[in-house]
């Protein structure tokens, strides 16, 4: 057992523990990196926010939570074993579902015994005089550990803007990304939800069904698409458990790393007809491979007005009051460059007697008043409000963490224009320092399933490599990390994701540095590139023995 850890892995005691690795978040990405860790013998803690695990399923609670990848792709592939016996309820689970897999995943490989729950990271210093991160939490715990590794989630720094009066409110706030995990009753009650992105297009239509009244209060409108959401077809199960390895491979060889059909044909290529026979087909099939229907929607702006012409009709057709309509339609960004939401009815929701849209570009919000919301134009009491406004995303938990690197440099000085790594992994400047889905790698825009796998897969490699040649401390090369960063510009400036505000690049975030988060050159690339660094012997990276670095310091 390491010094100074008790039997569960957690720190005991003032002096400080060690280990060799400490992980930051006990999501799917955390207890796979766990795993694989454990695999090599190493000595790991696990640093938790939350009380169990489950990352954003265990906080994301909010009515209607829900994945936006067919449940069948959205699970761990390295074991046959769990993907076999593990049965799924619907075509798209809901967040109790998925958080019971993730349960089910941590009992089924004991990892909760090297997991600290309920503790926040709050500070890493490297040390190096020792070549070591001296890791602070919440709790007044230092443990010193040779990596560590920030499986620290995509979404998981919930925002909520600084509306005025907010603090005068003195019905029920809530916050779609940290729900209660006791359930909230709206029956009865006056609602308002703030904001209309994914979490909030999945969350109306349940609280519609059960509010007294909703006031849904829009600044920008979003595209989303149905689900066709239904209870698992036996026979869809049993095709995809006996062909799981080739569906994986084939997944695998898709820009976003989900399994579907695309059409390999440029929308301007086809006739009018042909375009709308196969979005009408994807629409009925329902879900993300809407955008799958040409080869070009995310590059072409002729090909995207096409298929968002198509979903504004939509709208107009599915909303019986045509200025709701109007104002439920997207008509300034192209389709796809904001998230696109997969829904169970939400334009539906607002043909409801108990549902009213209050457009913000029309009547901006003023004040939160005491009993409610005051806009412009009209004062609106609430018994509750809902903030469905989003997450710092990608680097809003990273910052929100005291890191420090080599010479006293923080990781907020390092970022201050922008997030700088080498393939979403590393950073310059704070060595053995891994970020799994990190800005600059396909992340958000691909299942993230794959990706979390594809990172803790390449890390553990990494330090199996590193072991083997007695390395102490790795760290990217700065030419190395600049290209990366440019090519990361480079692939985002070739698609139309630039001429949406989103959170895609940090628009959503006062002050934030305006830069393409997520790596857009499509995770058959990606993976080829990270493959290609791990081949020719990370030569990318500058690395030391424990005698060069004694030699360094003399």
């Amino acid at each position: 057992m390491p010094n100074g850890m008790n039997a569960q892995g957690g720190a005991c005691g003032a002096a400080a523990a060690e280990v060799d690795v400490v992980i930051v978040g006990a999501g799917f990405s955390g207890m796979y990196m766990l795993h694989r860790l454990r695999g090599l013998g190493m000595s790991v803690v696990v640093f938790e926010a939350g009380a169990d695990v489950g990352g954003t399923w265990y906080w994301n609670r909010y009515p209607g939570a829900r994945c936006d990848i067919e449940s069948m792709q959205y699970s761990f592939s390295f074991s046959d074993a769990l993907q076999q016996e593990w049965r799924w309820s619907e075509l798209y689970a809901a967040q109790p579902e998925i958080l019971r897999y993730a349960g089910h995943v941590a009992d089924r490989l004991d990892l909760r015994r090297d997991i600290r729950f309920s503790t926040r990271v709050t500070a890493l210093r490297f040390d190096e005089a020792v070549g070591r991160w001296q890791v602070r939490t919440d709790r007044g715990a230092t443990v010193s550990a040779r990596f560590c590794i920030m499986a620290t989630g995509c979404l998981s720094t919930a925002r909520v803007p600084d509306f005025p009066g907010r603090e005068r409110f003195a019905g029920e706030t809530y916050h779609t990304g940290a729900w209660p995990h006791a359930r909230v009753d709206f029956s009865g009650k006056r609602v308002g939800v703030i904001g209309t992105g994914s979490s909030a297009i999945q969350a109306i239509p349940e609280i519609a069904g059960e509010a007294a009244h909703l006031f849904v209060f829009q600044r920008t409108p979003n595209f989303s698409v149905p689900s066709r959401n239904q209870p698992m077809p036996p026979e869809h199960e049993r095709g995809w458990k006996a062909n799981y390895a080739e569906r994986r491979r084939r997944a695998q060889q898709v820009r976003n790393a989900i399994f579907l059909h695309l059409n390999d044909k440029s929308a301007l290529a086809a006739t009018e007809e042909e375009r709308h026979a196969e979005y009408e087909a994807r629409w009925q099939a329902g879900g993300l491979p809407f955008m799958a229907a040409f080869n070009d929607l995310i590059f072409n702006k002729g090909s995207n007005d096409t298929a968002a012409a198509f979903v504004r009709s939509k709208i107009r057709a599915l909303v019986r009051d045509p200025a709701v309509a109007e104002r439920l339609t997207p008509k300034d960004y192209p389709i796809g460059t904001k998230r696109l939401c997969v829904d169970n009815g939400y334009f539906e929701t607002f043909n409801r007697p108990n549902v009213t849209l209050v457009d913000l570009r029309e009547t901006p919000l003023e004040t939160i008043t005491s009993d409610g919301l005051r806009t412009s134009a009209a004062h609106y009491r609430l018994d509750s409000i809902v903030f469905a406004t989003g997450f710092d995303a990608m680097t809003g938990t990273l910052l929100g963490i005291d890191i420090t690197g080599r010479d006293g440099r923080t990781l907020r000085d390092a970022w201050a224009d922008g997030p700088c790594t080498f393939l979403g992994l590393t950073i310059a400047g704070f060595p053995n320092l891994f970020t799994i889905t990190g800005p600059g790698s396909p992340s958000v825009i691909s299942n993230m399933m794959v990706s979390i796998e594809q990172h803790v897969d390449w890390i553990t490699d990494c330090l199996a490599h590193l072991r083997a040649r007695g390395v102490t401390t790795i760290e990217p090369t700065s030419p190395a990390q600049d290209a990366w960063t440019a090519h990361v510009a480079e692939a985002g400036a070739k698609t139309l994701y630039p001429l949406a505000n989103s959170w895609y690049t940090g628009a959503n975030i006062p002050g934030k540095p305006r830069v393409v988060l997520p790596y857009l050159g499509g995770f058959p690339l990606y993976r080829q590139q990270c493959d290609a660094v791990a081949a020719g012997g990370y030569a990318e990276f500058r690395m030391q023995t424990s005698h060069e670095a004694a030699a360094a310091r003399l």
